[in-house]
């Protein structure tokens, strides 16, 4: 497979995880933000302020004040 199909697809891929986690946290955003505030104690409501769009700016600053990688943090919000 050439490398250039092997990006269509993995960004396909990517979309449709993007999508599925929007559509997944968007129905029980409350519930997954009591989780992250009980297992990361220094996170406040500021931090963890979700609005439909700005996914990438949550993970950015979840980024920042735990020191994990997006890819991380959208794996331990999916098994929340």
């Amino acid at each position: 497979m050439s490398e250039k199909c092997w990006t269509r697809t993995r960004g396909g891929v990517r979309n449709l995880f993007v999508m599925a986690t929007k559509l997944e946290v968007k129905g029980n955003w409350n519930e997954v933000k009591g989780k992250l505030k009980q297992k990361y104690g220094q996170l406040t409501d500021d931090d963890l302020a979700f609005s439909e769009g700005k996914e990438d700016e949550l993970l950015g600053r979840l980024q920042q004040k735990l020191g994990k990688t997006k890819e991380d943090l959208r794996a331990e919000i999916e098994r929340l």
